[in-house]
């Protein structure tokens, strides 16, 4: 009986571990279908597809965001639309809270998507909260400008994520000599911290 209720429990862990990742990526991609769905609401009725076929098709939405990128950057990378940015930008830089909320996430941006960086490609240990204990952190580049002006050793930029959500965090700058850079992989990384340590990854 206790062999029984052993191999009982084995196959529903097996199971749960087969099942809640695909139910969970399916509910996440869904609510991002669903999110972009949401989208389409800025158009008339009477334009929509949905209008014509008389049942709603998911992901409209989705291919209705991907079109409209692709129609803002061919418009931006013509003379007219630069000067339609541009004068957006003056507007939204003589709003005071907004200026300083769009120059931050369109710099975030830029440097992500538009320059060759390193960010978010290396993994190490960060000694804290205490001298002897670690804490993983991603390194996102090297301190520039005044930061490493005012310090007498190379400084580099590390966030430190959260347990179990590692979106949220904290930023520090630590001098390089004190990082232990780790072999692990970014992804790998990742899966040890919102698994609060249990998925270890490979040696």
């Amino acid at each position: 009986m206790k062999r029984l209720r052993t191999s009982l429990k084995n196959y529903f862990l097996t199971g749960l571990l087969v099942i809640l990742p695909i139910f969970i990526t399916v509910k996440v991609i869904l609510f991002l279908i669903r999110g972009m769905d949401a989208i389409l609401k800025i158009i008339p009725a009477k334009y929509l597809p949905d209008t014509y076929l008389q049942v709603h098709i998911p992901g409209l939405g989705l291919i209705f965001v991907v079109i409209l990128v692709l129609a803002v950057g061919l418009l931006t990378k013509n003379i007219v639309g630069r000067k339609i940015v541009r004068l957006g930008e003056n507007i939204v830089e003589r709003i005071p809270l907004v200026r300083i909320l769009y120059a931050g996430v369109k710099q975030l941006l830029e440097t992500i998507f538009l320059q060759k960086t390193d960010a978010f490609k290396r993994v190490g240990l960060v000694e804290y909260p205490r001298r002897g204990a670690y804490v993983i952190g991603f390194i996102t580049g090297e301190s520039k400008g005044e930061v490493q002006d005012r310090t007498d050793k190379n400084m580099i930029n590390v966030f430190i994520p959260t347990t179990p959500n590692p979106t949220s965090g904290f930023y520090i700058l630590i001098p390089e000599d004190e990082v232990v850079m780790l072999n692990m992989t970014v992804e790998d990384a990742f899966k040890l911290i919102i698994s609060g340590g249990i998925v270890s990854p490979p040696k």
